[in-house]
């Protein structure tokens, strides 16, 4: 056990490394940071005017009805912009987990090396999805400034959830990606399939509701912009925890079998 768990560290480790002296990682960071940065600002300055003008319309009739909860609606507008920076900047950086391996013919060498599939594919996993974190990490930080001078101020377990929404969304999106990577040595087709098949389950409750039925229950059951949708308001669902760890763990084995097979052809 101690020997999988150095492997996958070593792993970890060394595709950490390769992220933080990449430069396109670092024109990744740089456009999500701005872009991120600019939806906030855009969103918090739109609720705020909306929310005075909701306030003088009330004093105005002499009514007092219930205030719009701004530090809630700029969140759940925020995190529904990252949900969709996230389609597009996810396949960027799984695109070549593997594909860059089959490209410089390094795969053949991971692929019958002592350490296990799963190890290399758990490692590669972790350390996409960390460089992940360290990107949304000052998003988060910005946001817990911000929210924090609202009266009365946002639970923190609202905060913490909603972006434990958009790590597990991340996670999903980043191990299927790594599926398709070691499906193909070119990083731009591993990229477009990607965002394909996320955009698929992205929309799958759309489908779902169109068709109606036991099958239009699976296909929005499956839909990741539900699951996204409901922890992004800060609601510890169970069902859309075990929903997006499930799709963790099928990209791993799927990957896993893939580069068995490649091993296999090889032999």
């Amino acid at each position: 056990m101690n020997l999988i768990v150095n492997n996958v560290l070593a792993i970890y480790r060394k595709e950490l490394r390769g992220y933080f002296k990449a430069p396109l990682a670092f024109v990744i960071a740089s456009v999500f940071w701005l872009l991120a940065g600019l939806f906030f600002l855009f969103i918090l300055q739109s609720v705020i005017e909306e929310a005075s003008q909701f306030d003088v319309l009330q004093s105005q009739l002499s009514e007092s009805g219930t205030a719009i909860d701004v530090p809630s609606a700029i969140l759940q507008l925020f995190l529904g912009i990252m949900g969709s920076l996230a389609l597009v900047i996810l396949p960027i950086l799984s695109m070549g987990l593997y594909a860059e391996e089959r490209k410089r013919g390094t795969l053949e060498l991971l692929a019958t090396s002592p350490i296990t599939n799963w190890a290399v594919a758990l490692g590669k996993l972790m350390a996409v999805l960390t460089f992940f974190i360290t990107l949304v990490v000052p998003i988060i930080t910005l946001e817990a400034l911000t929210f924090s001078s609202a009266n009365p101020p946002m639970p923190l377990e609202i905060l913490l959830v909603s972006h434990l929404g958009l790590v597990l969304l991340a996670a999903s999106i980043l191990a299927l990606g790594l599926f398709i990577s070691s499906l193909t040595d070119s990083v731009i087709l591993a990229a477009i399939l990607t965002f394909a098949v996320i955009l698929l389950l992205w929309i799958l409750d759309l489908l779902g509701e169109r068709l109606g039925g036991p099958l239009g229950g699976i296909l929005n059951h499956l839909s990741l912009l539900k699951h996204y949708s409901t922890l992004s308001q800060g609601v510890l669902d169970s069902s859309s925890v075990v929903l997006f760890l499930s799709y963790v763990v099928l990209g791993l084995f799927l990957t896993a079998q893939s580069i068995d097979l490649f091993r296999f052809q090889r032999s």
